[in-house]
Parts: structure tokens; C-alpha cells; sequence
């Protein structure tokens, strides 16, 4: 169905969109959607990881906070530009998931936001998942026991930064912190509370048991509502800010893996989401939560009887970028116009699959899905004289997908058979990349005309929020490229993929 809502002045159209707020791990970025989710216009605002001490990895939020306001000003600065009045129906918002931020009684931040891939809270995640306590905490959270949860994270500053841990107010999550500043409240919508370890993702409340266990109350964490909840903008000088009207609409949206889904139309059984930005995620949705007995992997609320089951590996782009910023920068110095990011490709691209018996290990960043083992490492292994940088190259990208599609495979025999997948994120603008996605997989790889997934999934809960219909057609007949898979190359990765897994279990021990 298509929706038009246009009126004619005398200079200018007044054109009415939908934006979607993308707060990430390397950059927020604001996108301007019509109705039918087309791209008006993007705006992305990058900022660094701190990294203070070994395993600790933050962000500062204000700096986050002001990527938000900022990258929502530059969209309506660009469109204003294309001599168009725009008015967003409502901005919707995405963000990453597992982060935690400690604040006193007037909102201000005690700590930096303590990220994903926060490794501080090693050894009591791992006591707390070999008792008893982190067998149900998973089964009635549906969240790995793993340093990256906010239960694992606020367990270690109860421990270890008591004057933090009795200063605060409220412990929240980025987004979170963004809603108190524009509505003076604590909210958090139940697809990142589900993502805590802290949320009865069977009841939609917080765990009495997770919290206990935790060492709070309810009182300290924000309220949780649904994903389609919807707040209205009072303050003046933020809108300002924002170039946007006062009284605009703002939904709570969801997390940026759940929204992936719903953005690329993977809603379907049988259908996979396969999301790379800094980390990488394969998802499903499914009816009723899924944790299972392995605890490989979660299961986190999007809807009502719409969960989004998967696991993330913590090495995605990450890692690309890693190989191209150590080894590659070198090979360009002396060449005047050339991406590393082409040259980097073109190197992958002059080696056939299997990178002649070269396999890597992408642990660079310790693992969640399927192992949840923050202690493992990055492993070369079979390393020969003819193997040269392009055959690392190869083998870098090829374990990446590896990890991925071990979780795929704890996802099919839990979930069902997988048929297709949609990808998206910084993966999907790498042909080589989805054609190995493809390859490895042996299934078809569907890329929707916008990557930007997580921004889209927004948008379509801000559609619902406002009572708009949105009919997306199937992804085979709305996707851009899609790329089949090679059965002999697959037979290649195969073998590869086979000793990944045992090469992993036999140094487990020595990580």
C-alpha cells in the first residue's frame, strides 16, 4: 500500500517522512525514510571506543547523546536544502544492545557507557554460569551468561567500585539516557531490557531473581514499555537543536539486531537475518522464546509472540578493519585515488576459496555465539611458504563467516531449517563478502535496496505506533542483488569449516 501526504504551498512542498535513529557502536547515524522506505537523505556521526584498561571498553555518553541530536539536525539541514518543508511524522529509534551506564539523582553519568564488548566481568560471569542461579537466569531472561550482559556488568561494580555502585540513581543503557534528556523520564523499551539479563522475557517485568542476584531494585532501572510507545517533544531548545517542530513525536523502538530483522522482512520461518557492522549477529524470529539447554543462544523480545532468536559473534568488521589498518595501509602509500577498502578486496578477491588450507581463528575480541568464551583468542593456523598477505586476507574474512555460521548451525538445529537470508549491515555492501556468506552457507543471499536495516526497522514501529499500515512486499522481489550459492565452493569451506571447529575445541584449554 502506498501512502502520500503531500499539500502545496505557493514556493515549497511540505513533504512528511519518518526518520529512524540509529545509535550504534562506531557511529549513530539519522535516516530519512518516505513511506515506502525510500532513503531521503542519511547523516552518520562516528566516535571512538575508549579502551582505559586491558578487557575494558567504553564510550562516553555525552558524546553519544550529542551524535543523536546532531546527526537528526544535519538530515533536516540536507533536506531543508532540497527547497522541501519537512515535517517527520515521529523519529524511532534503534540502539545497541548490553550497554550500562551508572547515574546519580540528577541524571548525570557516574560512569562512561560500558559496552558489548566489555570484558571486565570474566570471571564472575563464568562462576555465576557454572551454578545453578545461571542456568535459570538464562532460562527465564533468555540472555547468555557472558560479560557483555548488564547483570554480569553491574555484578562487577558491586564488587569492585562500591562508591559508583551506592552513588547511583538508576543504571541505564544509552538509550535510555538520550530519553531522559529529551522527556525528564527512564524509560526502556522491552527489546533492549530483554537484552540485559535482568528482564523475565515470559513475564515483561524485571526479574526478581536476576535483580537479588544483581544486588538492586526495580526502583534503579528504568520502566519498561513496549517498543511502540510513544513520547512527545515538549522542550523548545532541543527541538531547536534538531531542527525539528516542538511538539514532534519520538517512538521508543526496539534493539538495532531485533529492528534488523523486521527491517530486512526476516519475520518468516526459515528466513535468517545476517547483520556485520563492528560485530556480527545471525538471527531468526520466532513465536515463543527459545533458550536452550546449551545456552548458545538468546532470545530476545521484539512484539507481543515475536522473538528474535540468534547469537552474535563479537569479531565482525572489526576484524577487517584490523587487517586492513595493520597490514594493508602500506601497499597504497605510493598509489594516489585507492581505497584501502578496494585494495583490500581486490587481495581477497586473487585467491580461491579455502585460502589453500589457511584457517584463522577470528577470536580477536574473545567469542559469545555459540562458545560465549571471552578468553579465546586469534589463531593462524596451517601456514605455508606459498601462503602470502592475500591468502591472510582470505583466510581473515573466511573465519569471520565461519563464526557466523557456527551460530547458524546452533540456530537450525533449534529452530528449523534455514532457507534464505537477508543481509545487511557493512556485509552487505562487499560483494565478495555475500558471496562467501552465500558459499558457506549453501542457501541464497538476499540484499534489500537499503542496507540500513536496523534504521528501517524503526521507522516500520514508528509506522505502527501512528496506526500506518505498512505492507512489505516478500524480500526476493524487493531485494537490489541476490547471490546463489556454489555448491563446489561450498564443498571447499566445508572441509575449512570442519577443522575450524576442532582447531577450536582443542586450544580451548590453552586460551
Amino acid at each position: 500500500m502506498t501512502f502520500v501526504y503531500l499539500k502545496q504551498l505557493p514556493h515549497k512542498t511540505i513533504i512528511i517522512m519518518i526518520i529512524g535513529l540509529d545509535i550504534g557502536t562506531s557511529s549513530t547515524k539519522a535516516v530519512a525514510f518516505d513511506l515506502e522506505g525510500n532513503v531521503l537523505a542519511i547523516h552518520s556521526i562516528s566516535y571512538p571506543i575508549l579502551n582505559p584498561l586491558e578487557g575494558h571498553y567504553e564510550q562516553d555518553p555525552e558524546v553519544i547523546y550529542r551524535a543523536c541530536i546532531d546527526s537528526i539536525a544535519r538530515v533536516m539541514i540536507e533536506l531543508q536544502d532540497l527547497n522541501k518543508m519537512l515535517q517527520p511524522m515521529c523519529i524511532s529509534v534503534s540502539s545497541a544492545m548490553h550497554g550500562l551506564i551508572a547515574v546519580d539523582k540528577l541524571g548525570k553519568p557516574l560512569t562512561n557507557c560500558i559496552i558489548w564488548a566489555d570484558r571486565r566481568s570474566e570471571d564472575i560471569a563464568v562462576e555465576l554460569k557454572a551454578n545453578e542461579k545461571g542456568s535459570l537466569l538464562y532460562q527465564q531472561t533468555g540472555t547468555p551468561i557472558h560479560p557483555m550482559s548488564v547483570l554480569c556488568k553491574l555484578m562487577w561494580i558491586r564488587s569492585y567500585d562500591e562508591k559508583v555502585f551506592v552513588q547511583s540513581h538508576k543504571f541505564i543503557g544509552i538509550k535510555e539516557f538520550l530519553f531522559y534528556r529529551l522527556f525528564g523520564v527512564y524509560l526502556v523499551d522491552h527489546s533492549i531490557a530483554s537484552a540485559t539479563g535482568l528482564f523475565d522475557i515470559h513475564q515483561l517485568v524485571w526479574s526478581d531473581l536476576a535483580l537479588n542476584v544483581a544486588g538492586i531494585s526495580a526502583e534503579q532501572l528504568s520502566t519498561p514499555v513496549p517498543v511502540d510507545h510513544v513520547s512527545r517533544l515538549l522542550d523548545p531548545g532541543i527541538a531547536v537543536s534538531m531542527h525539528i517542530p516542538e511538539d514532534t513525536l519520538f517512538v521508543i523502538g526496539g534493539s538495532d539486531g531485533c529492528l534488523a530483522n523486521l527491517g530486512v522482512g526476516a519475520v518468516k520461518p526459515g528466513v535468517a537475518s545476517v547483520t556485520v557492522g563492528t560485530s556480527g549477529a545471525i538471527r531468526v524470529t520466532n513465536p515463543l522464546p527459545n533458550p536452550e539447554k546449551k545456552q548458545r543462544l538468546f532470545s530476545y523480545l521484539l512484539r507481543p509472540n515475536e522473538y528474535i532468536i540468534g547469537g552474535a559473534v563479537n569479531n565482525g568488521g572489526i576484524l577487517r578493519n584490523w587487517f586492513r589498518d595493520t597490514f594493508s595501509y602500506e601497499l597504497v602509500e605510493n598509489i594516489q585515488d585507492k581505497d584501502p577498502d578496494v585494495l583490500l578486496n581486490e587481495m581477497i578477491d586473487s585467491i580461491d576459496p579455502g585460502s589453500e588450507g589457511l584457517i584463522f581463528l577470528p577470536y580477536l575480541t574473545g567469542e559469545r555465539a555459540p562458545h560465549w568464551n571471552s578468553n579465546a583468542k586469534g589463531v593462524y593456523f596451517g601456514i605455508q611458504l606459498q601462503h602470502t598477505k592475500a591468502h591472510f586476507a582470505r583466510a581473515m574474512m573466511e573465519g569471520m563467516l565461519f563464526a557466523i555460521y557456527s551460530v547458524g548451525i546452533a540456530l537450525e538445529e533449534n529452530t528449523g531449517p534455514i532457507h534464505k537470508i537477508y543481509a545487511s549491515g557493512g556485509l552487505a555492501r562487499s560483494q565478495n563478502l555475500v558471496q562467501m556468506l552465500a558459499d558457506i552457507f549453501n542457501k541464497p543471499v538476499f540484499i534489500k535496496n537499503t542496507v540500513e536495516s536496523s534504521a528501517w526497522g524503526a521507522a516500520l514501529i514508528g509506522m505502527e505506533a501512528l496506526g500506518i499500515e505498512c505492507k512489505q512486499s516478500d524480500m526476493a522481489d524487493n531485494a537490489e542483488k541476490f547471490y546463489m550459492p556454489s555448491g563446489e565452493n561450498h564443498a571447499v569451506y566445508l572441509r575449512n569449516f570442519e577443522q575450524f571447529q576442532r582447531l577450536y575445541h582443542k586450544l580451548e584449554d590453552e586460551f
